[in-house]
């Protein structure tokens, strides 16, 4: 516990002082998972095609997600900037969604302050 803390104490100075870095760090993960799951799952694929129909449509999602993940690994900047615009997007989205749902919740008399 003490030396996860001590390296949950480091990598917090280490974002603090070095925002872009961690964002890359950020970006490469995201590019290394969707590329490590893409092969899993053409491999998945590969096994299941005498067991399913329509694998081809798995393996191509799967290539899409390959695509995203070397993407991301070859213009970062780009692929910041859309997480940033997915980020805001759905907490708009959410936001909005929340907002209707707490006009119902009062409308309805359901929960009162």
């Amino acid at each position: 516990m003490l030396l996860w803390g001590l390296a949950g104490i480091v990598v917090g100075l280490l974002v603090l002082t070095s925002p872009g870095v961690a964002l890359l760090a950020f970006l490469f993960n995201i590019a290394i998972w969707a590329i490590a799951t893409g092969i899993l799952e053409i491999v998945a694929a590969i096994r299941l095609r005498k067991e399913i129909e329509g694998e081809w449509l798995l393996i191509l999602g799967v290539l899409a997600s390959v695509a995203f993940g070397i993407f991301l690994m070859v213009h970062p900047g780009a692929g910041a900037i859309s997480l940033v615009w997915l980020i805001g997007s759905f907490a708009m989205v959410f936001g909005i969604i929340l907002v209707l749902l707490a006009l119902k919740v009062r409308k309805l008399g359901i929960l009162t302050t």
